[in-house]
């Protein structure tokens, strides 16, 4: 008999510090849009076992859960709509990572790319955590059945991972239990670049503030970034083919796009002959009106985290409502006494 499984998606965002325009373009607005739909079940976590998977400062680590947060319910996340809260709350997660520690073999792990660029030449003295990280994201997916998760490109090798567990479980026991998770990657904007090398993925970890949009930066700070973000001296062409080869130009098109819910199409068709020095102020207009909002309401969600607190304890019992029989199941699939 073919199982059904509940249209429910899930997804998390590392808390390791400075939400940027990337993981609210590349993530969080589509997390929202999902949620508002309609379809799906929507449960979303920040990722915190995650994030240990390198060394972090505790008090860091405690208020950039609290501030990622913030950050979801700001962009539009609603508690009462989607289950909201930080992973180490509900040990399901953990649990079941062990019974795909031993379902995952060690050549799937070898050959993740993340492993191989965040480990380097230095494999020996990287952690086993983030060696045995994917086997840890199929569970996040899978203690809750989850049938889609928006992902952008550098997870989607992590998530055929999560599927060839799911199946690799599925016929070790002869059983349709766990569902194979089918990956939502679309948007012009999935991966936001730097506003100053439109080759090098916008990031937190960038040594220079001016390369990104922080969630936190006010009107002021985000309109200086993009009056001096890195573009060319050539207009704006009247077709998508003319931005290739220039990708600061290609990439502030697609900012554009994805803030505005429109194509790069009809960015084009809307400024094509235009310099940058007419479009520039069009965006940070833009800006300014999608994000100024959000980071005002980071800033008064952070003035008294207690709020934030019993969102993430709510949010953690839900969770377990929906992780704890699904982990009992799998105990029974296995052999496990109770």
């Amino acid at each position: 008999m073919t199982q059904t499984f509940t249209p429910r998606v899930f997804s998390g965002i590392q808390p390791s510090g400075g939400l940027t325009l990337g993981n609210y373009l590349g993530a969080i607005k589509r997390f929202v849009d999902m949620q508002d739909d309609g379809h799906f079940e929507t449960v979303y976590c920040m990722v915190d076992l995650h994030a240990i998977t390198v060394w972090q400062n505790p008090e860091n680590l405690r208020r950039n859960t609290r501030e990622l947060c913030a950050g979801f319910i700001a962009a539009g996340i609603d508690p009462e709509k989607s289950i909201l809260f930080n992973q180490s709350q509900v040990p399901e997660h953990a649990q079941l990572a062990w019974i795909f520690n031993c379902v995952a073999r060690m050549g799937w792990m070898k050959r993740m790319t993340q492993w191989k660029d965040k480990a380097g030449k230095n494999s020996e003295n990287a952690s086993l955590g983030l060696f045995g990280y994917p086997a840890l994201m199929a569970a996040d997916i899978l203690i809750y059945h989850a049938t889609h998760v928006p992902v952008g490109e550098d997870q989607k090798q992590h998530l055929e991972l999560t599927r060839d567990i799911a199946a690799k479980f599925n016929n070790d026991f002869g059983i349709e239990f766990f569902p194979i998770t089918e990956p939502v990657i679309e948007g012009v904007a999935t991966r936001v670049m730097s506003l100053r090398d439109g080759l090098k993925k916008m990031s937190k970890s960038d040594p220079s503030d001016m390369s990104r949009l922080n969630m936190t930066d006010d009107a002021d700070a985000i309109v200086k970034k993009i009056k001096k973000a890195k573009t060319d001296s050539d207009p704006l062409p009247d077709h998508l083919e003319g931005l290739d080869g220039r990708p600061e130009a290609r990439n502030l098109v697609n900012i554009y796009a994805a803030l505005n819910d429109a194509t790069t199409q009809s960015v084009i068709d809307e400024f094509s002959g235009q310099l940058f020095g007419g479009f520039k102020p069009k965006l940070a207009e833009l800006a300014v009106e999608k994000l100024a909002p959000i980071s005002s309401e980071m800033s008064r969600l952070m003035e008294d985290t207690s709020e934030i607190d019993k969102i993430l304890i709510r949010g953690a019992e839900r969770g377990r409502e929906l992780a704890a029989p699904i982990l009992q199941k799998t105990y029974d699939i296995v052999g496990m006494l109770r």
